[in-house]
């Protein structure tokens, strides 16, 4: 894949919001402090949002190892 095609394809990928973000806020007491029973009332969805991040890590990663391989590539 050369760069015009690579940059293209990337100018495609949405946005990402991680869930993981959103719910740290919903599970903070007003103090700022980790509320336990929202934290409790959430843990399902928590757990969701950590695998969704983790996944969207790897996934950096390796576009991030596709883009260094790209910069380092001499025909």
């Amino acid at each position: 894949m050369n760069t015009h095609n690579l940059t293209s394809a990337l100018k495609t990928v949405p946005e990402s919001r991680l869930r993981l973000i959103e719910l740290a806020w919903k599970v903070t007491g007003d103090d700022g402090s980790l509320d336990l029973e929202k934290l409790a009332f959430c843990a399902k969805e928590v757990e969701e949002a950590v695998a969704e991040a983790k996944a969207y890590a790897q996934a950096t990663r390796e576009a991030i190892e596709c883009l260094m391989a790209m910069i380092h590539y001499q025909p």
